[in-house]
């Protein structure tokens, strides 16, 4: 893999550490586990030569290897091609959604768009399969250099796999934004002792060298064997006999370049154009790398001369010594010359077979605006967004900006890059970008455009600050000119400002609202985003009451458009309105069923379609779903896997439902860490709306302690601003709180405001909390039949911890009244509950009051079941009802060989033998509708 066998031996020298590594590695693969390592080191430091080393150890394995190439970076899963090649002819063995995504993306067949998630699951799927009859070593050379999508994928590959016999070792330069690879086990690849320096330089250097001037050139070195063992093709022997060798402070990789280019520049010229043509041809197709040469008149002995200089090697493709010669070769080319090798290559290249490589080398041959190249490169980018290309197509299109000679389409193409950018996460060429549009002669509409882009843009790095103001601005331009963008961009503006809350640094959620409902009409029929920006201006500005229909409506719109299945353009806004709605909507009027069915058709659709972008946040609101439930294993393990695609995909996690979920438990200490280190990053980020669930989340914290005072304190808080969603669960705090704390005005003063909101929405969820929080206000028969409703209330919808918590409460009251035998009942129930779902602080509550009441109660103790992690806990489950391993990883997203392995690790645990015993130690989830406590546990009539 790129430095002969005679040289890796010999730049190996001091490198036992990074050797034992390696070897580790191989074992542990060898052995029938994965093993990953990630290479650090700069230009030339040895790490293609770690990674030849390897491939000579990995006997009897099976090798795959990919180099980043500088140059294909724009070409989507260009990487994952070059490393899956060999392995297609097992592409018919995969399932059907992976095989068409994997085969999309190679643009080996049509197809929508697959996404990054779907053909990184393929992607596994092919190296597990090809590691089923012997070991697989994976190498990846130059990593930085891989396009986006191949990144992305293999970084998804290498945190899912666990128990399967593949070793995957990444080589690359330490870049200052690494996202992708951050995480997985690296060792640094440092310089090299000064001892094995200078043995590696007199090893090299055949020339007297002085003392002093050997010490100077392994100084400045600083240890790189490259550039070591290469400084004698860069400086002339009286250069280094005169101690005159690598002047001045050039990089690294610009000394072993010079190195290279030397030898490059040494070449008759036909063969230097030969070269340079292969290195404008990034493939290494050596059929299309002779027809170009056949169209520059380079006879077919130029290479003899590149291969004899060990430059080069021309076998089934070309094969380039090490990447800084490709570097070396074209960076340091003349521009005329570089355009004639691409404009030869775009006219060897099929226009039929291949018409985005043929648009690319147009593109770089290209010494003028030409409007047909700009189209070719337009439609490019059609082609590779299908693909899933989102940095390619962004590519494209920026490239399609510059050479395009009409100042208006040339602007028009640039808001078109910069908005495809965006999407690709491409901060600064969108800057770019948007900066050259506005020096044009730019229309209203396009003015009004570059606004929204740029309002976008701010929102996409700072969920906050900035964003409400800039996107209602642009709303404001955009009115008169397209109502349907300037409608979008009131929606983009009132989610903005929901995220922004309290920190917003414009105008506050009301006034985005108001400006909502005066702006531009919907359409006719209205479409999605139309009922929804209504009926979030209704909620702002005229409160829950008088919103409710409207409430309702827009409810519903979402379900159904989901229900119905939506296209790739209309899919963004779908993901808009479920940002939007489950939790300012379904949370506003208590509605657990719409709240269940968005989350998990949600979760549905983007485990389906692969949506990396969007399962994150799905997984997040599912999760919520099961905090309800009571089902914190599962919330868990729907969190964990949501914060490990997060960080697959280079993207920040979402607090929001760690925070509820800690607060359950009640750990106080935990919860508290997590806490307060939440508040701190999102209010760096600007995100305030996190700030009230915080303090939501500390009140429910303090109030499971029965540390009343600090829970009336947070609560408070959490209520000062109106964030949509958690105002209600915060009210609910605040009332047991103040009720407990002695301060029955301000628990009568939130309750009036809980029953605005509980009242209208008429949902068991909302008549429950607010039977049972006035309950807490209430006294002798109206609060016992306060508590009853509540209970009954709340045994009929998916909130089981509430019922939990309503039969807790009616348990403390009854112990007040000296009603003990009634009062253990409901404590008894509350206790085994809330024990068996892992909510400690409440737990300890219950058995504080059973104690009370004279009743012996024991601290239940961890058992094995408590001890499975998060993953391991939903495999049991999945397995317990029934998956097939096969299906629990196409769910899970992992390899069947890792469900195997996590299945074993839990029968060790739970102490059975197969999977038919896991429904004698798991428990089946119960549905929320079914969790009605017997008759036998209501308090007795004639107790009272």
């Amino acid at each position: 893999m790129g430095v002969p066998a005679s040289e890796t031996q010999v730049a190996l020298r001091g490198r036992g550490q990074e050797l034992a590594a390696l070897e580790r590695v191989l074992a542990t693969a060898r052995a029938g586990s994965s093993a990953v390592l990630v290479l650090r080191g700069e230009a030339g430091i040895g790490k293609t030569a770690l990674l030849d080393y390897a491939v000579g150890r990995a006997v009897g394995f099976r090798t795959a290897g990919v180099a980043g190439i500088e140059s294909e970076m724009e070409l989507p899963f260009a990487g994952i091609h070059q490393l899956c090649a060999p392995m297609l002819g097992r592409l018919h063995e995969l399932p059907g959604p992976q095989r068409d995504a994997l085969s999309v993306a190679f643009g080996l067949q049509e197809g929508e768009a697959p996404r990054r998630f779907l053909v990184g699951l393929a992607v596994l799927s092919l190296l597990v399969g090809a590691a089923e009859d012997q070991p697989l070593a994976c190498l990846v050379d130059d990593a930085q250099w891989l396009d986006d999508g191949s990144l992305q994928v293999l970084a998804f590959v290498a945190r899912r796999l666990m128990a399967e016999p593949v070793a995957l070792i990444f080589a690359l330069r330490d870049p200052d934004d690494d996202r992708e690879l951050a995480g997985l086990p690296e060792l640094i690849v440092g310089g090299l002792s000064g001892p094995d320096a200078r043995a590696l330089l007199a090893s090299a250097v055949r020339v007297p060298l002085d003392p002093l001037v050997r010490d100077r050139i392994v100084a400045e070195a600083h240890g790189n064997p490259l550039a070591l063992l290469q400084v004698t093709h860069a400086l002339a022997p009286a250069e280094l006999a005169g101690g005159f060798g690598l002047p001045g402070r050039r990089s690294v990789a610009s000394c072993i370049e010079t190195a290279f280019h030397q030898q490059f520049r040494s070449l008759p010229q036909d063969s230097r154009r030969l070269l340079l043509t292969a290195a404008a041809e990034p493939t290494g197709d050596v059929d299309l790398l002779w027809r170009a040469a056949d169209l520059q008149e380079i006879p077919a002995d130029a290479a003899a001369s590149a291969e004899a200089a060990g430059l080069v090697e021309f076998g089934t493709r070309a094969r380039f010594r090490h990447p800084l010669v490709r570097s070396a070769v074209y960076q340091r080319t003349s521009a005329p010359d570089r355009r004639a090798a691409h404009r030869a290559l775009a006219e060897a290249t099929d226009p039929r077979l291949d018409p985005d490589r043929r648009a690319w080398h147009r593109a770089h041959a290209a010494t003028q605006p030409d409007e047909s190249v700009a189209v070719d490169l337009e439609r490019s980018a059609g082609r590779a967004q299908g693909r899933g290309g989102a940095a390619a197509a962004a590519s494209f299109l920026r490239r399609a900006a510059e050479l395009t000679p009409d100042p208006a389409d040339r602007i028009t193409r640039a808001l078109a890059a910069a908005q495809a950018e965006i999407d690709a996460g491409g901060a600064d060429h969108a800057h770019n970008l948007l900066a050259a549009a506005e020096a044009g002669p730019l229309d209203n509409l396009q003015r009004a455009r570059l606004e929204r882009l740029r309002a976008r843009l701010v929102f996409s790095q700072l969920r906050g600050s900035d964003a409400p103001r800039l996107l209602l601005d642009a709303a404001h331009q955009l009115a008169p000119l397209d109502t349907a963008l300037a409608r979008d961009t009131l929606l983009e503006a009132v989610g903005a400002a929901i995220f922004a809350g309290r920190l917003s640094a414009g105008p506050g959620q009301r006034e985005v609202a108001e400006a909502a409902r005066a702006g531009p009409p919907p359409s006719t029929p209205p479409r999605m985003v139309d009922v929804l920006l209504d009926s979030m201006a209704d909620l702002i500005i005229d409160g829950h009451a008088a919103s409710v229909d409207a409430l309702r409506r827009a409810l519903r719109a979402v379900r159904q458009e989901q229900r119905s299945g939506v296209t790739d353009a209309d899919r963004r806004w779908l993901w808009l309105a479920f940002r939007v709605t489950p939790e300012p909507l379904a949370a506003e009027l208590w509605d657990d069923d719409a709240w269940h069915e968005l989350a998990t058709g949600a979760v549905g659709i983007a485990r389906e379609a692969g949506a990396l972008a969007v399962l994150p946040m799905a997984l997040t609101y599912q999760a919520y779903c099961h905090v309800h439930a009571g089902e914190f294993d599962t919330a868990a393990a729907l969190i964990d896997e949501a914060t490990a695609i997060s960080e697959a995909a280079g993207g920040v996690p979402m607090m929001y439902t760690s925070l509820v979920l800690a607060a359950w438990r009640g750990q106080e200490s935990q919860a508290r860490d997590l806490i307060e280190t939440t508040i701190e990053e999102v209010s760096a980020r600007g995100e305030g709306r996190v700030l009230s669930l915080a303090e939501y989340a500390t009140a429910l914290l303090y109030n499971g302690l029965g540390r009343y005072e600090d829970a009336l304190a947070a609560a408070t808080r959490a209520c000062q601003y109106e964030d949509l969603g958690f105002f209600g669960w915060a009210l609910v705090e605040l009332i047991e709180a103040a009720a407990r704390s002695g301060q029955p005005a301000a628990a009568a003063s939130a309750l009036d405001e809980l029953t605005e909101r509980t009242h209208t929405s008429g949902t068991e969820w909302a008549l429950g909390m607010e039977a049972c929080s006035r309950a807490l206000l209430s006294d002798g028969e109206a609060a016992d039949a306060l508590y009853r409703e509540a209970i009954e209330h709340l045994g009929r919808c998916r909130v089981a911890v509430q019922l939990f918590r309503a039969r807790l409460l009616y348990g403390e009251w009854l112990r007040r009244q000296n009603r003990r035998q009634e009062s253990r009942a409901q404590l008894r129930s509350a206790y085994e509950a809330f024990s068996r779902v892992g909510a400690d602080a409440f737990a300890e509550r219950a058995r504080r009051e059973l104690l009370a009441t004279g009743e012996t109660v024991r601290k239940r103790t961890v058992g094995a079941v408590a001890e499975l992690t998060g993953q391991e806990a939903q495999i049991a489950g999945l397995a317990r009802d029934g998956r097939t391993n096969s299906e629990i990883a196409a769910q899970l997203f992992i390899s069947p060989r890792t469900v195997e392995w996590h299945l074993g690790n839990v029968f060790t645990k739970l102490g059975v033998s197969s999977r038919r015993h896991l429904r004698s130690v798991l428990s089946p989830p119960q549905p929320a509708t079914t969790t009605v406590y017997p008759a036998a546990d209501a308090p007795e009539s004639s107790a009272r």
